[in-house]
């Protein structure tokens, strides 16, 4: 172990003192020591990066150390170590006091230091000019190390520590500021060529694992993004490419997959973890199995195998090269490449989970609200969703189209408080309950009250607003009750857009809330608009001004398709969400927008029928009659045949009259109603059993059937396509 001494920096200016008793040199603030030129030595075996010694100081040699990489005087020769250049920017010489003076003098602050460099700029480093790069080269203009040409109008090799950890820094930020997978790859990419390697090659593993997954399979190697010196740069300078033959573009020459073959050279490296020269015995092996053996390796120290690892594993490889005119790599470039490495395998790491918690989120959303809307009788549907924000991409805003018996159809629309996982959560949970309760066909105010019964069972703090409504075609009327939710908007087909006056209720969780319902027209060609208030509310405007707002902006879109034509649906909701300014976007928003194109009276055919055993008889000569009258003649046959099956089936259990009702639409549309709750199922009869055919003939014959339960009973339906 050496004997020197690392004495404290002095806090007065001390003259040089003579003689065996003189103090020992004091050290550098930043930890080098300070030499004089009377006694040069260097530590032996010193490994360690050179500090940059402040500019101003005179270098002394004292006995103490020099590190390696920094120059020292002897006799005006340089010391056989000396490759980096001091950080004062030049590697010039300066000579040492030889009279008394202060032992550590400083450039006088009215007389600027010629010598001291420009501050680099928040990017890759600037590299060495020639006054700067004048002690590493020859006269011939060579390296003097390595006695190789430098390359003229290319870019300089990295003579100097400062270089390499300024261009660390930046390449690092710049890697850092990538979110997803390909703007982190892009970012090495970038950092890297051409300031430390002419080419780079990244490969990735397929697929990435996520988190703690485990990996099944065999490891293979994905070539996910390579990047080069542009063709143009080359023929400008005169560089050759590093790679031949051509194509010159790297991702055609090498192989797209490569399987780690286990205990192979490949797999060595990528467990050894740290990046290699290409002339190591491991790497010689292994760059063959990884780019294929068509493709010729740089020789010698010209390319580094680094491997990309993880929080827990091994994702990939990346590959530097350089080409033979430019200078090859240097011991300390294995360190920046490994900084490389590491930065970016914590960045992938991250991005692949973020990338899942995205994929997660978004399905989450996917499945809280209808995949498509059903294609209810009598009216049309469009709907839109906005998230808030990208970054979140979950909210408590949905809506729904729920089909009715008696071709009836719901409509709702709602919005939990917040937009994140919990409020979608408790959304999936709140919109489950309102399809279930619209599947007992309850009034729009039994629906908000059972509603408000399921959020105060979820937590004391789960509120909601909500706004359901139900439509029937055939009496164009439309029956609207509201828990809290901003009013709809009706838009009639002449152009005028009308907010309907609707109760507005209290929000779902408050409890001990009674909700009214209130019963509306609901035109042929008119338009009704439900939304959640992140339409119409925001830092910039309250609710009734972007209400008011939204009315104006419907009024207008019809001006433009004129009285007798309502606006298309879809361009209709486009242009709703045009009217929202850049800062309007604070919450989520759902929209649902209904056309109403109702049922007209003369193809509605409606009867009553007594249940007894004549019933089914004269609901096959009902139906013959009304075919008649639509020239559905074609179609008598069968719709005997089920109508007369399904009402024996009513009949057989009713106690009140059973109803009967044919709809004339884009199909036919049969509906039988009964006083008994319990739902048919279809079953497969035996050759012996006298019954049990019926659905089954319904099932067979018909497009499409059902049966759905009400409050006083159940209706039993079907459809047939009309010929």
């Amino acid at each position: 172990m050496d004997s020197t001494r690392v004495t404290e920096h002095p806090t007065s200016h001390e003259r040089r003192q003579s003689g065996a008793g003189r103090p020992p040199a004091p050290a550098d603030p930043r930890g080098a020591l300070l030499r004089t030129p009377e006694q040069p030595s260097q530590l032996p075996g010193s490994g360690a990066l050179p500090v940059q010694a402040r500019t101003g100081d005179a270098p002394r040699s004292s006995g103490t150390a020099t590190p390696r990489g920094k120059r020292g005087k002897a006799g005006g020769k340089a010391s056989p170590d000396a490759g980096m250049s001091a950080s004062s920017g030049t590697d010039a010489p300066t000579p040492a006091s030889s009279g008394p003076g202060p032992e550590h003098s400083q450039p006088s602050a009215t007389e600027p230091d010629p010598h001291r460099p420009r501050p680099a700029p928040e990017s890759i480093p600037i590299q060495p000019d020639a006054e700067q790069d004048r002690s590493s080269r020859t006269s011939g203009g060579k390296e003097r190390r390595t006695g190789q040409s430098l390359p003229q109008g290319g870019p300089m090799p990295m003579r100097r520590d400062g270089d390499r950890l300024r261009f660390v820094g930046a390449a690092t930020r710049r890697i850092a500021r990538g979110i997803d997978l390909d703007e982190i790859v892009m970012g090495l990419c970038r950092a890297t060529v051409p300031t430390f390697s002419d080419a780079i090659l990244v490969y990735l593993r397929d697929p990435l694992p996520v988190g703690d997954e485990r990996p099944t399979g065999p490891l293979v190697l994905r070539l996910r993004r390579t990047d080069r010196i542009p063709e143009e740069r080359d023929t400008e300078s005169g560089f050759l490419s590093v790679l031949r033959p051509e194509p010159s573009e790297l991702s055609a020459m090498t192989a797209e997959l490569c399987e780690v073959r286990p205990g192979g050279a490949l797999a060595e490296v990528l467990r050894g973890v740290r990046p290699v020269f290409a002339d190591a015995p491991a790497a010689r092996a292994a760059l063959p199995e990884l780019l294929g053996d068509d493709l010729p390796v740089p020789s010698g120290q010209r390319a580094i195998l680094a491997p990309l690892r993880g929080r827990r594993r091994v994702i990939g490889a990346a590959l530097f090269l350089r080409r033979p005119e430019r200078l090859a790599f240097e011991a300390d470039d294995l360190l920046v490449a490994a900084q490389l490495a590491t930065h970016s395998a914590l960045g992938i790491d991250k991005a692949v989970l973020y990338g899942r918690e995205a994929y997660i989120a978004d399905e989450l959303q996917r499945t809280m609200l209808p995949e498509t809307l059903p294609r209810p009788t009598g009216v049309r549907l469009a709907s839109r969703y906005l998230p808030a924000a990208e970054t979140a991409r979950v909210g408590g805003d949905w809506y729904d189209a729920i089909p009715l018996p008696g071709s009836r159809v719901a409509l709702v629309v709602g919005d939990v408080m917040g937009h994140s996982m919990t409020s979608a959560a408790i959304m999936g949970q709140l919109r489950t309950t309102a399809q279930t309760l619209a599947g007992l066909d309850l009034p729009p105010q039994e629906v908000l009250h059972h509603l408000d019964e399921q959020a105060q069972r979820l937590g004391t703090d789960r509120m909601a607003t909500c706004l359901y409504a139900v439509y029937d075609p055939v009496s164009h009327r439309i029956t609207i009750a509201n828990a809290g939710h901003p009013p709809p908007v009706l838009l009639h087909l002449g152009g005028r857009a009308e907010v309907l006056r609707v109760p507005p209720g209290a929000p779902i969780g408050v409890g001990g809330v009674d909700f009214e319902a209130v019963e509306l027209d609901a035109p042929a060609g008119a338009t009704l608009l439900l939304y959640t208030d992140g339409l119409v509310e925001s830092r910039l405007r309250d609710v009734w001004t972007g209400i008011e707002q939204l009315r104006e902006k419907l009024a207008a879109v019809a001006a433009l398709t004129g009285p007798d034509h309502p606006p298309p649906l879809e361009a209709l909701c486009d242009e709703v969400l045009d009217m929202l300014g850049p800062g309007d976007r604070d919450d989520d928003i759902a929209l649902l927008a209904a056309r109403f194109d109702g049922i007209a009276p003369s193809d509605v055919a409606y009867w009553f029928l007594e249940p007894e055993d004549a019933a089914p008889g004269r609901a096959r000569r009902l139906a013959r009659r009304a075919l008649s009258r639509w020239g559905m003649e074609d179609m008598t046959d069968s719709v005997e045949l089920l109508v007369s099956e399904v009402v024996t089936n009513a009949v057989r259990y009713a106690s009140r009259p059973v109803t009967l009702r044919l709809l004339r639409t884009d199909v036919l549309r049969c509906e039988v109603g009964d006083d008994v709750p319990q739902l048919p199922r279809l079953r497969q009869a035996r050759a012996t059993d006298e019954g049990g055919r019926g659905l089954f003939l319904v099932n067979r014959l018909a497009r499409r059937w059902g049966a759905t339960r009400l409050s006083t009973g159940k209706v039993v339906w079907f459809e047939l396509n009309r010929s």
